[in-house]
């Protein structure tokens, strides 16, 4: 990998760009685009930063799209997050994988391409944002309704998640579940516990809808999807004494499902479990995105062919893991699929990415460039 490459990989991760916090980040990447002649647009919403980086003006355009925002870097570090530590081939630091060695590969993928053809055809932009990690409101949902205002149509686009397993492409992210998330309030009546019969438990009366919501088969998924899953993420009552029947119970829960299913669906079947236990209940719906998939086209087909070039085998083409800024991008109509490193350190302690795993990806993106837009 270029000197170059593993240098801005190093400064992006020196910057504690904790989302949603940019930390300069995208000003040094438009600074290293501006000199082979892309033009950067601010997109900045509230306290997001959002730059669209854009060459040519002429269809059909690709795009590379990241963030430049970490998670916090917790504790169990041995040695300090926020310096990048070249070590035994790994290059260590927050957001190493996720995803600034991504991002500095698209760049310098870029920077190599346009210098062998400046006189490609179509256009090459970028979209990063500061908010991937966060809530996500102000970020890449915000550059997409930008762009759509701007009658600006992205045909192709590659999403620089750590889509990868053990080495760089041996899995592409062709398309993602669902995510639906709801708050559960359940009313009771709070008392003494020698005296239950004056009081009314929501624990107890939420216990077989729990069971009931637990054990359902929501459905089976499908060639695309694995089933839908339900998942109990926060269960909170009580005053924090023995003696207390509580008033009131909270429970926060996540699907994430397949095709086979959506919003409208998800919440009609849990209102009727909720429903026929005769609950006192109010529900708050959290929608985070709908399933999306990329299985064919003209993108599928070239990163197919990439990566079996450079690595020698096929990818396989998955819609697992969580969830991403594709699914802002899909519904649009854009073929867009997540290509980046391996993924085994994200979100943890020493955080880190193969030197040479850059060095493929720099490769792999390049040659997707090359693919797409030269005549």
């Amino acid at each position: 990998m270029s000197t170059a490459t593993c240098q801005l990989a190093a400064e992006l991760i020196e910057r504690p760009s904790v989302t949603p916090d940019d930390a300069g980040c995208q000003q040094i990447i438009a600074q290293r685009l501006a000199e082979c002649g892309f033009t950067t647009h601010d997109f900045s919403c509230e306290d997001v930063t959002n730059s669209w980086m854009r060459r040519g003006d002429k269809a059909p355009l690709f795009v590379f799209a990241g963030h430049t925002d970490v998670v916090p870097p917790g504790d169990g570090w041995q040695t300090p997050p926020f310096e990048a530590v070249r070590r035994d081939g790994m290059l260590y630091g927050r957001g190493a994988a996720d995803m600034k060695g991504a991002v500095a590969a698209m760049v310098a993928a870029a920077e190599e391409f346009v210098a062998a053809h400046p006189r490609h055809r179509g256009s090459l932009a970028f979209l990063l944002t500061s908010n991937e990690e966060g809530v996500t409101h102000h970020g890449t949902r915000h550059v997409v309704e930008r762009l759509q205002a701007r009658n600006e149509t992205i045909d192709w686009c590659i999403v620089g998640e750590p889509s990868s397993s053990e080495v760089p492409g041996d899995t592409v992210r062709h398309g993602r579940r669902g995510s639906l998330s709801a708050l559960l309030t359940v009313k009771g009546k709070q008392g003494h516990v020698a005296y239950a019969q004056l009081a009314n438990n929501p624990i107890h009366a939420v216990a077989p809808v729990l069971a009931e919501l637990c054990r359902r088969v929501w459905d089976r998924g499908n060639a695309e999807f694995p089933p839908t899953g339900f998942q109990v993420c926060n269960l909170n009552a009580g005053v924090g004494a023995d003696n207390v029947i509580p008033g009131r119970l909270k429970m926060q829960f996540n699907f994430r499902y397949s095709s086979e299913l959506n919003e409208a669906a998800i919440r009609g079947k849990v209102t009727e479990v909720l429903d026929a236990a005769g609950l006192d209940y109010e529900i708050e719906w959290q929608p985070s995105a709908e399933p999306f998939i990329c299985s064919s086209g003209e993108l599928h087909d070239v990163v197919r062919g990439v990566i079996k070039e450079v690595n020698g085998k096929e990818p396989e083409f998955s819609t697992g893991g969580g969830t991403s800024d594709a699914r802002f991008i899909a519904p649009t109509g854009v073929q867009v699929l997540e290509l980046g490193p391996v993924n085994k350190t994200v979100h943890m302690a020493n955080e880190c990415v193969g030197i040479a795993e850059l060095e493929r990806l720099v490769q792999m993106y390049r040659r997707i460039l090359e693919k797409l837009l030269l005549e």
